[in-house]
């Protein structure tokens, strides 16, 4: 049999995240066809401010499955559907691209590369402590108000740091996705998490608030721990790094500080106010009421500001902001076309039917079981809600008083909620954190895979002993 030609690929390769999510689209589609439509009656709650499924309420209803057409338009529907707000993407998009053109007006001022250049002299030595420290201040913001689409805006700061310390892209991926993925994990006061799930389970989010610091440390410190030992094989040993073949191309896009520069006090503005941006942005996620609008208003004014002072001119202010917003524009399209999973399930209605299997499947269940069953349907379900509110409002209505009758508290319900949500979250491609991170650090959804799934069973084994130790005492 002859050879193909150079040119034509003869070897299999990982789909890339275009290719995944919009197979994952046409199998929901799929499953519109085989899983029987259904429906809970609903209540509106004026604690949550939206309507919630009443247990016992289940009903079939007529099937709606989704054909050719309404594949295709799900990825347009999951950037703005009338019909669907919650999965809309718009907002967290546009956010993306203006993340992108701060930064793309940052750097072309120079003082990220000489910040990052400045800080390595003075960490040398030193560098594998950053790891910790920032995994802390990630977790923080995870477990207080569900830090998680803000985290697009770290990665094309923090990545240039990483390889500029001798570690590699993943390494800076591994520090925002994990530092925060396990602070929503370990949630404790988050209102997007435990804080939405107590309320629909009609319970105090105070309630088993020391269960979840339990985690939060233990799973922590299993994370950092995880992230150090990678950091540090690759530093002494470069090609163990999973992303070796992709590091010239790292190197060229994130870029590094140019030798014989000088850090100059225009530099140290540039880089004051480049601080003050995420701080105000974190204020006003956490005390203001912000969203993904006014954060978008605060980059954009910024950027401008920056700009001014650092006299880039017109011409290279609107060419470094568009050059910046041009780089993230294949993520903003990868958060449209995850969000159209949702839609095609809602759609459908077979999101209540899958909710409606998991109430059978917990129900006359002892406690150590049942509390294991519920955390293992949460995960099932936490791969097509990933929305951690938007499932907690879904499931916990139904799931929470079923703990009544298996003696298990709703708290404790609520934890394995958290816990399990926050899990998948880590890694699910439906995820427009995950998908968005990854493609902004350009690490290959795979690597991403290959690089976690040990630590993922090691989380598995503290979460379930925790939650199966807590029933025994409780």
């Amino acid at each position: 049999m002859p050879n193909p030609p150079p040119d034509v690929p003869n070897k299999w390769h990982f789909p890339n995240a275009f290719t995944i999510l919009f197979a994952l689209i046409v199998l929901v589609a799929g499953l519109t066809w085989i899983i029987p439509a259904g429906r809970y009656a609903r209540a509106p709650s004026e604690l949550l401010g939206k309507d919630v499924p009443i247990a016992g309420t289940y009903a079939p209803t007529d099937a709606t499955p989704q054909g050719f057409f309404d594949v295709i338009m799900a990825p347009i529907a999951g950037f703005y559907d009338p019909a669907s707000y919650a999965a809309n993407a718009i907002d967290v998009a546009l956010f993306v691209l203006v993340i992108g053109g701060f930064i793309g007006v940052v750097t072309a001022t120079g003082a990220i590369d000489m910040g990052i250049r400045r800080a390595m002299t003075g960490l040398k030595g030193r560098e594998i402590w950053m790891i910790p420290f920032l995994m802390a201040l990630f977790a923080l913001g995870g477990t207080t108000y569900g830090m998680a689409e803000e985290t697009l805006a770290f990665y094309g700061i923090l990545i240039p740091v990483m390889i500029a310390a001798g570690y590699d892209a993943l390494v800076g991926v591994a520090v925002i996705m994990l530092g925060a993925g396990i602070g929503v994990l370990g949630s404790t006061i988050n209102a997007f998490s435990t804080v939405i799930a107590s309320d629909a389970a009609g319970v105090s989010f105070a309630e088993g608030m020391g269960l979840r610091l339990v985690i939060l440390g233990l799973t922590w410190l299993a994370s950092v721990a995880f992230v150090m030992r990678y950091a540090a094989r690759v530093k002494a040993d470069p090609a163990q790094s999973l992303v070796q073949d992709l590091h010239k191309g790292h190197l060229a896009h994130f870029g590094a500080a140019q030798q014989g520069a000088v850090f100059t006090g225009l530099h140290k503005i540039v880089l004051i106010l480049f601080a003050a941006t995420f701080a105000a942005m974190i204020w006003g996620v956490s005390v203001g009421g912000w969203w993904m609008a006014q954060m978008s208003a605060l980059f954009l004014i910024s950027a401008i500001c920056i700009g001014l002072i650092a006299r880039l001119g017109e011409v290279r202010l609107i060419e470094a902001f568009l050059g910046g917003a041009k780089d993230l524009l294949g993520v903003a399209l990868v958060i449209g076309l995850a969000r159209g999973i949702v839609v095609i399930m809602d759609a459908g209605q077979i999101t209540d039917t899958i909710l409606h299997s998991a109430e059978v499947a917990v129900t006359g269940l002892p406690d150590a079981a049942f509390i294991s069953v519920i955390y293992l349907v949460e995960v099932g379900m936490s791969f097509f809600v990933p929305s951690t509110s938007g499932l907690a409002v879904l499931s916990m209505p139904i799931l929470a008083p079923m703990g009544d009758f298996a003696g298990v508290p709703r708290s404790l319900v609520v934890t394995g909620f958290a816990t399990a949500s926050g899990w998948v979250n880590l890694i699910t491609p439906t995820s427009a954190v995950v998908m968005g991170g990854l493609a902004i650090g350009r690490v290959p959804y795979q690597r991403w895979l290959r690089f976690i799934w040990p630590l993922l069973l090691a989380l598995t084994v503290i979460v379930m002993a925790a939650l199966t130790l807590s029933t025994l005492i409780a």
